[in-house]
C-alpha cells in the first residue's frame, strides 16, 4: 500500500510502478457485504442519498482490498434527478426515468439543486475523514450526453438511437439540454471537491455510439465546457475523461477537452494506448470478463496491461465496471498481481 495518496499525482503524469489501482463499480453487487447493507437500504436510491449507508459501500472494497482511491457510492443520474426529473430503478431494467420532452428542458429546475445533493456532499465530507490517509477519493459525474440519452428515452437502448434522432430533430433544445447538464454538473463537481474529493472523473458510457460530427459536438464540446469551469476554480485537481468506445477518437478528445487522464475501455490496442500515454496519464484497461474468468485469462491481462502500460503514467483499472457475476477470490489475485508485479 502507498504511504501517500499517489493516485492523484499519477494523474498528472509521474510514473510509478507498481502502478495504482482501483475498479471502476468496485462498490457493488460482487461483493455480499454490499448486498447486504442493500438490502437494509430500501431502494438504490436510498442508498445513494442515505450518507451513513453511502459511506459504508464505498469502504467496503478498501477495507477488503486496501485500493489506492475509493470513488464515491453515487449514480451518474442523481443530477436528473436533482434537476427534478422522476427517477427510480427496477431489479432487471437498470434506471427508469419519464421521457423529456423541449418543453420539459425548458422547465428544469436548477434553485434546489444543490439542495437536492446535499446528501451526496454530505458523504464525501464522512469519507474523507473515514478514509485512511494514503487513499484518494475520487468524486464523478455523468458526462452530459450520455445523462441526456437517459433523460430523453427514459432507459438505456443499445445504440441510444432515440436520444440520437431527438438530437437531429430538436437540435435547438438538445444544445440546451447539454449546456445545462453541463453547468450543473461542473458545479457538482465542484462541490465535490470542495468537500474533499481529491480528483473527479467523468464518465461517457455512450460515446462510442456516435458518428464524428456528432462525437465532437455531444461529448468533445461539454466536457470541454465542464473542465474549462473546474479547472477554474481547482486548477490542481486531476480531471479523469472515460468516453468509452471513443475508438480512434480518444486522443482528440483529451487534447480538445482538456482532461489530465483517460480512461481506456478494454478494446484499446496496447499501441494506440501507448501513444496515448506518450501526452498525459491513462486508466485501464482489463477486459471486465477476463476478472470473471480468472486463472490465465486474468493472468495474461494483467500482464499485457503493466507490461504495455507500466512504463508511464498508469492508474491500472478495468476497461469498464466490474461485472456481479465476478468471483471476490479473481479480484483478491487481480490486486495481488499487481501489487507484486516487478519490471
Amino acid at each position: 500500500m502507498a504511504t501517500k495518496r499517489i493516485v492523484p499525482e499519477v494523474l498528472k503524469g509521474e510514473a510509478v510502478f507498481p502502478p495504482p489501482l482501483w475498479m471502476m463499480r468496485q462498490a457493488g453487487r460482487y461483493l455480499p457485504e454490499y448486498r447486504e447493507t442493500r438490502k437494509r437500504a430500501g431502494s438504490f436510491l436510498d442508498l445513494c442519498y442515505n450518507p451513513d449507508l453511502a459511506v459504508e459501500v464505498t469502504l467496503q472494497p478498501i477495507e477488503r482490498f486496501g485500493f489506492d482511491a475509493a470513488i464515491l457510492f453515487s449514480d451518474i443520474l442523481v443530477v436528473p434527478h436533482a434537476l427534478g426529473r422522476d427517477l427510480r430503478f427496477e431489479e432487471g431494467r437498470g434506471p427508469l426515468m419519464e421521457p423529456i420532452s423541449a418543453a420539459g428542458i425548458a422547465a428544469l429546475e436548477t434553485e434546489t439543486f444543490h439542495v437536492n445533493l446535499e446528501p451526496v456532499y454530505e458523504t464525501v465530507r464522512r469519507l474523507r475523514r473515514r478514509l485512511p490517509e494514503e487513499t484518494a477519493l475520487l468524486g464523478f459525474c455523468g458526462a452530459p450526453w450520455t445523462v441526456a440519452t437517459y433523460m430523453i428515452t427514459g432507459h438505456g437502448t443499445p445504440d441510444q438511437a432515440p436520444a440520437r434522432l431527438f438530437a437531429y430533430r430538436e437540435g435547438q433544445a438538445f444544445r440546451a439540454l447539454l449546456d445545462l447538464l453541463a453547468d450543473q454538473s461542473a458545479a457538482y463537481l465542484m462541490r465535490q471537491i470542495e468537500a474533499g474529493a481529491d480528483a473527479v472523473q467523468i464518465f461517457d458510457s455512450w460515446s462510442g455510439v456516435l458518428d464524428e460530427a456528432c462525437f465532437e459536438a455531444f461529448c468533445i464540446a461539454p466536457v470541454a465546457r465542464i473542465v474549462r469551469q473546474v479547472r477554474a476554480k481547482h486548477p490542481g485537481v486531476p480531471i479523469i475523461g472515460f468516453p468509452k468506445g471513443a475508438g480512434a477518437l480518444y486522443g482528440s478528445y483529451r487534447q480538445k477537452t482538456g482532461v489530465d487522464a483517460l480512461g481506456l475501455d478494454w478494446t484499446v490496442p496496447m499501441a494506440a494506448a501507448r501513444d496515448l500515454q506518450r501526452t498525459g496519464a491513462v486508466q485501464g484497461n482489463l477486459d471486465p470478463l477476463r476478472l470473471v474468468a480468472g486463472g490465465s485469462a486474468l493472468a495474461e491481462g494483467v500482464d499485457a496491461v503493466l507490461k504495455g502500460l507500466g512504463g508511464g503514467p498508469l492508474v491500472f483499472n478495468l476497461g469498464h465496471g466490474i461485472l456481479p457475476e465476478t468471483p471476490v477470490a479473481h479480484v483478491e489475485d487481480m490486486v495481488r498481481k499487481v501489487r507484486e508485479a516487478r519490471r
